[in-house]
């Protein structure tokens, strides 16, 4: 797929590797359209020629305005992001239950809403691009993250769900894992704190900026999934083939073998 020309509507746009993304498929011009929370962050993203709504995407208003908003301005939407998400680090045996279902309905059903609303336009033209962001803990589970890596899971499960149901209506679904990225993720986790190992190794996580090219080279050749660094499929690899062995060295770094 070329980008350039293209309707893109990008979740949780207004900084990490949403504001990246909105850069990076930009500068391929592509029409931006992005929605978070703080419209100045958005208004930082996307610059003057991007349509922006700002809100809270677990809301079904904010969600149908978003969508309504692009396809009044630009009359189809021919890609859709689905970056918005949040961290927990706490024990799943003790999480509070408000916490739970705030983390799953931003990283699950905000994306399900969304494509509840941009499915039935892109089929009505019988093209589009829908891609998930989950996370390298979509594919082994991190015990530090246990209910971000189920939502995680959840969320890659339901993207191969979607490359099914809609192929035969010329829509593509693709699932992206990045491994640690440089962005905010801890500073804006519902509650915990990482293991202080895992906090020293993100010296070696990648840009924002390095993953959003990996983004937008997996939507122009139609990939299934983008492992952002492609390093990451030795770890799914390792964790396919020798599950024991990872699952006692994660629970080392956890601090709870």
């Amino acid at each position: 797929m070329r980008i350039d020309g293209k309707v893109v509507l990008i979740t949780g746009a207004s900084e990490g590797l949403g504001a990246a993304c909105a850069a990076e498929f930009g500068r391929a011009g592509a029409r931006l359209s992005l929605t978070a929370r703080s419209a100045d962050g958005l208004r930082r993203a996307g610059g003057p020629d991007a349509l922006i709504t700002a809100g809270d995407l677990t809301l079904d208003d904010t969600r149908r305005s978003a969508v309504e908003r692009t396809l009044e301005r630009f009359g189809r939407i021919d890609i859709l992001i689905n970056n918005a998400g949040v961290g927990l680090y706490r024990p799943s045996w003790s999480t509070p239950m408000d916490e739970a279902r705030r983390l799953w309905e931003l990283n699950f059903f905000a994306a399900l809403g969304m494509v509840h609303l941009v499915a039935p336009p892109m089929r009505a033209g019988r093209s589009g691009t829908i891609v998930n962001v989950s996370s390298v803990a979509g594919k082994f589970t991190l015990p530090w993250l246990p209910l971000y890596s189920a939502s995680k899971h959840a969320l890659g499960s339901w993207t191969e769900s979607l490359r099914m149901e809609l192929r035969g209506d010329g829509i593509h679904a693709m699932l992206v894992c990045p491994g640690y990225v440089r962005t905010a993720f801890h500073a804006h986790a519902l509650g915990g704190e990482p293991p202080p190992r895992i906090t020293e190794g993100k010296r070696f996580a990648i840009t924002p900026e390095d993953c959003a090219v990996a983004i937008r080279r997996g939507v122009e050749r139609n990939a299934r999934t983008v492992m952002a660094p492609r390093s990451g499929w030795l770890l799914v690899a390792a964790a396919a083939l020798f599950p024991g062995f990872v699952e006692t060295n994660l629970a080392n770094l956890n601090g709870t073998a």
